[in-house]
């Protein structure tokens, strides 16, 4: 009987939390194509398995992505041509510059791939796999994109997961922010100017009107840091200015960097 090889993918988390400094992205060690790709049925039956599982242990179903997809499905036929089973083929970009390429923003990714003689198989083998499973099970994740090509020693398979996030540019993350502070009663100024330029240089000393700043980097916006919340908290402002600049992330990682001055 044929063995069949399958694979575990593992994450590197990076966090950083310096003092009224709030730095948080995922890097992990992705793939293109044009043209729509249409799903066969080894790929229906992996995604309608993978989100059976999440559904059972009450986490949100996934969605699928093109662009995960795509990249999923040129990594699998790289695979099957080279009849190699490798996160990283050689000359291939890593995970984060595949999914990138494939046009996908995200602040975490996670790859599973395998090869087996069929897709029901190569679903309950990633179950009994403790990491393959966890990717699965993973509640940070709520995209994937998922490949099956048949290749000489079998079907290989790959699923790549995202936390996939949007491509806000500047006014609009400004805008998100504002509004999460004024639901806190916080006046704000319309001027953007100056916590723009203090984004920028991360340099502004108070004085004047400003009596106090923060600065942030975070990959969701729907909720204020914990050291802004503390902020907010502990101190007696009622008006802010929110200043957004371009961040310096790598590959498709997706950050917001944010500066907030209190008055």
């Amino acid at each position: 009987m044929r063995n069949f090889r399958f694979l575990l993918c593992g994450f590197r988390i990076l966090e950083f939390l310096p003092p009224l400094f709030v730095l948080l992205f995922f890097t992990f060690p992705a793939a293109a194509q044009s043209a729509p790709l249409q799903k066969n049925d080894s790929e229906r039956q992996l995604f309608e398995a993978l989100n059976r599982e999440r559904i059972a242990q009450g986490l949100s179903a996934l969605q699928w992505d093109e662009t995960l997809f795509k990249a999923a499905r040129q990594h699998a036929l790289r695979m099957a041509n080279l009849n190699m089973l490798e996160h990283q083929l050689p000359s291939e970009p890593k995970l984060e510059e595949r999914l990138t390429e494939a046009g996908a923003r995200f602040s975490v990714i996670g790859e599973n791939i395998a090869i087996g003689p069929n897709s029901n198989t190569i679903h309950n083998v990633w179950m009994e796999s403790p990491g393959h499973r966890k990717n699965i099970l993973d509640a940070r994740f709520n995209s994937v994109g998922i490949a099956a090509v048949r290749g000489t020693d079998g079907l290989f398979a790959v699923q790549d997961f995202s936390q996939s996030v949007s491509n806000l540019n500047v006014a609009e993350q400004e805008k998100i922010v504002a509004a999460l502070l004024a639901a806190r009663g916080f006046q704000i100024s319309g001027a953007a100017e100056e916590a723009r330029r203090s984004c920028e240089s991360r340099r502004s000393t108070p004085g004047g009107e400003v009596k106090s700043m923060m600065w942030f980097e975070a990959t969701d916006l729907t909720t204020l840091p914990e050291a802004v919340e503390r902020k907010i908290r502990s101190e007696p402002f009622r008006k802010a200015m929110v200043g957004a600049c371009h961040s310096n992330g790598g590959a498709g990682f997706a950050r917001y960097r944010i500066a907030v001055l209190f008055f």
